[in-house]
């Protein structure tokens, strides 16, 4: 049907309908219509608990595995894992999850480790796989050698936070069972990316070390579990091993500050010097500082010693660390322990051994001592 200008007339009821659809359109959001056709994709989420594991050589470990349905996704889900050090094995009970939409189902899984198996720190990647779809996680293991009841080991403080580009600093302890050979250390993993660890002495002839480790500054932010190891062979050839957990925390919002100390003179057998370290606060406000430490890093010897071929090194001497209290206040500049109401028994020392060896290499020796501590700004 035409109207009189020629043009085709609309039936009421096609009049109508556009009147509706012009309606929808101004009512509803640019992109609603769009949106509302676009469904998410099925998938899964796998999380794991706990995110890390220290076992012994020949022990097992438990994780429990939880597997979680997104956009929809239902059916069968299988379990497999990666990165297993050689001689160790993984179980999933169930080995598969059934999943209903929305829904969680969660598999134990279970690393046994053989008396064979490195010592180690590895990272385990968990994966589950339901038809085309598949979600994968991490885990650490770390797996030790078989503890020796020989002596032990213990790092202080638990926990110390400095920020990227510093230095941390703990106390280890050694408690010997009858056990006169000299203990070596080392850290069995943990670190971060680019940090090293030094210890000093190592290795151990008595009871005290000092551990030190020095991080990068492009260090990522985070917390880092340090897993450190004593070992030394028995009466009769066995080595035997102890083991200390600590950890170390990066964060860069952490004010950095500088430590340094006088060198002593020349020191004769048997005796010790005090160090009144001089701590430098760069903030406008007090810093709050804990956990220092001295390290004798090197010893250089006097030409004459040098000539005559005398030896001396940092086996010849002996470090006493600082007592506290903590935390010390720092205020803004340049403060000493002293000046901070530090009295001189409290100091830091560095003493020389009476061995009753020959020790005329070590006369004039200059010390190369290094220094660390934790501050937190107020």
């Amino acid at each position: 049907m035409q109207n009189r200008s020629g043009q085709p007339r609309l039936s009421l009821r096609a009049a109508i309908k556009a009147l509706l659809i012009g309606l929808v359109v101004m009512l509803v959001p640019s992109g609603a219509l769009y949106a509302a056709t676009q469904n998410p994709k099925p998938g899964i989420t796998v999380q794991v608990s706990p995110a890390s594991q220290s076992v012994q050589q020949g022990q097992g470990a438990g994780y429990m595995v939880s597997v979680t349905s997104t956009g929809g996704f239902t059916g069968t889900v299988g379990l497999a894992v990666a990165g297993l050090p050689a001689g160790a094995a993984a179980t999933f009970s169930p080995a598969a999850v059934t999943l209903g939409s929305g829904g969680t189902s969660t598999a134990a899984m279970t690393i046994t480790t053989a008396p064979t198996t490195p010592a180690g720190a590895v990272t385990l990647t968990i994966t589950g796989t339901g038809g085309k779809v598949s979600g994968s996680v991490t885990a650490g293991l770390t797996v030790n050698y078989k503890m020796s009841t020989a002596f032990s080991l213990s790092a202080a403080p638990a926990t110390v936070t400095v920020p990227p580009g510093a230095t941390a600093a703990y106390t280890l302890a050694l408690t010997r069972n009858t056990f006169a050979s000299p203990v070596t250390l080392s850290v069995l993993g943990g670190l971060p990316a680019g940090a090293t660890a030094s210890f000093s002495p190592n290795p151990v002839t008595g009871g005290s070390a000092t551990l030190q480790i020095a991080t990068t500054a492009g260090a990522p932010d985070g917390s880092y579990n340090l897993y450190l190891v004593g070992s030394a062979p028995d009466a009769a050839g066995r080595m035997q091993y102890a083991y200390a957990n600590t950890q170390l925390v990066l964060d860069s919002t952490k004010r950095q500050f500088t430590l340094s100390g006088n060198t002593p003179g020349s020191l004769s057998p048997g005796a010790s010097a005090g160090l009144d370290l001089q701590i430098t606060n760069p903030n406008t406000k007090p810093l709050s500082l804990t956990n220092i430490s001295v390290s004798l890093a090197g010893v250089t010897r006097t030409a004459d010693a040098i000539s005559r071929n005398l030896p001396c090194t940092v086996a010849d001497y002996t470090l006493t660390q600082y007592s506290g209290p903590y935390p010390l206040t720092v205020p803004p500049g340049t403060s000493s322990l002293s000046g901070l109401g530090v009295a001189p028994s409290g100091l830091p020392r560095v003493g020389m051994l009476e061995t009753g060896t020959n020790q005329d290499g070590c006369k004039g020796a200059t010390l190369q001592l290094t220094y660390s501590g934790s501050g937190q700004g107020n």
